[in-house]
């Protein structure tokens, strides 16, 4: 699943192609996601000029001067792809079709279907269903050391799985938790209540920290955060742990037969890769 970086970059990729720029035509070729596409989702946004691209958690936000604000996840398999002007027919899985003033085209592509697409009046999102339970964003203002301590304090679940909860933290996903707990060196299984002080400071701050990283690779990997293909957001950058079973972790020095290196466990039905010896 893309997670926040990924989004991220889907952004940056969308706002020099949408940003004051207007939607000519939004063709809907099917009738549902994983949810059913608004039956007024086209007509809302024809002939609107786009004032701002931007991404809240995992959420696309398109918004539009008309004061509305179309919203999309990628969900599973979901992808977005730039066409330039005069390019082949949709495909099979190119679901939802944007056409600009200009003639480029944006296609939302999603195989598998769990993606969802939605629209809003933009002054109604913070209390719009998708958002109303959303904890801060990491890559704002308002997540940091206390009040990640605040958001954990009492919790009697695994740090890892506290994390997963959105309401704690919005927009982190399953490999950068993973990233960020074994930076800042705190064990996975760790209560998450015991998380405060340092601990939590340190914490916040790998989160940001690992983001920020993985939010610059892909602009430094996909030239303007698009590739040669079209297709936004999905780039190749070195995880620390994830999915490294049984290798080094960096800057190890202990004996990996004895230790078995980088170790894999299952929590809240997810996999989570951690160093045993530093991370406690």
């Amino acid at each position: 699943m893309p997670e926040l970086p990924e989004v991220e970059t889907v952004v940056r990729g969308l706002q020099p192609v949408m940003t004051g720029q207007t939607i000519a035509k939004v063709d809907v070729r099917r009738p549902d996601l994983r949810i059913p596409i608004p039956k007024d989702f086209a007509r809302r946004l024809e002939g609107q000029q786009v004032a701002q691209v931007r991404r809240r958690a995992k959420y696309v936000l398109i918004e539009l001067a008309s004061g509305d604000t179309a919203l999309a996840h990628l969900g599973m398999s979901g992808r977005i792809f730039i066409e330039p002007q005069n390019p082949e027919p949709p495909g099979k899985h190119d679901h939802i079709v944007f056409t600009m003033a200009d003639g480029t085209q944006i296609r939302l592509n999603d195989p598998r279907r769990f993606g969802l697409v939605e629209i809003d009046r933009t002054d109604a999102l913070d209390q719009h269903r998708f958002f109303v339970h959303l904890g801060p964003d990491p890559t704002g203002n308002g997540f940091n050391g206390p009040a990640l301590a605040a958001a954990l304090k009492g919790k009697k679940c695994a740090i890892k799985a506290a994390l997963l909860d959105q309401r704690v933290v919005a927009g982190l996903g399953n490999i950068y938790i993973s990233e960020a707990l074994f930076e800042s060196g705190i064990s996975p299984k760790r209560l998450a209540g015991a998380v405060q002080g340092s601990r939590a400071e340190k914490l916040a701050s790998a989160v940001q920290q690992v983001l920020a990283r993985a939010i610059a690779a892909g602009g430094s990997s996909l030239r303007d955060y698009v590739q040669p293909s079209g297709e936004l957001g999905y780039f190749q950058h070195q995880w620390a742990v994830y999915g490294r079973e049984g290798e080094a972790c960096p800057g190890c020095d202990c004996d990996i037969a004895r230790t078995g290196g980088v170790q894999r466990i299952v929590q809240a039905s997810r996999s989570t890769f951690y160093c045993s010896r530093r991370q406690r």
